[in-house]
């Protein structure tokens, strides 16, 4: 799996963040820490993490 930064990050070299990955289509998305790549992931349906955006964007608006 091809992980990738948010495009908020401070760059390639940044390690504060999480990650995510595209599953399989049926799986969903894939959530990590930058900071431990090895630790694991959180999993995601793709609309379970629509609403997690959303419910950032809502907070972010305050």
């Amino acid at each position: 799996m091809q992980w990738r930064k948010s495009s908020y990050t401070g760059g390639a070299n940044d390690n504060q963040c999480v990650e995510l990955g595209r599953l399989a289509p049926e799986v969903g998305i894939g959530v990590r820490d930058s900071k431990d790549p090895g630790g694991g992931h959180l999993t995601l349906t793709s609309a379970q993490f629509a609403d997690v955006v959303s419910q950032i964007k809502h907070n972010a608006e305050r």
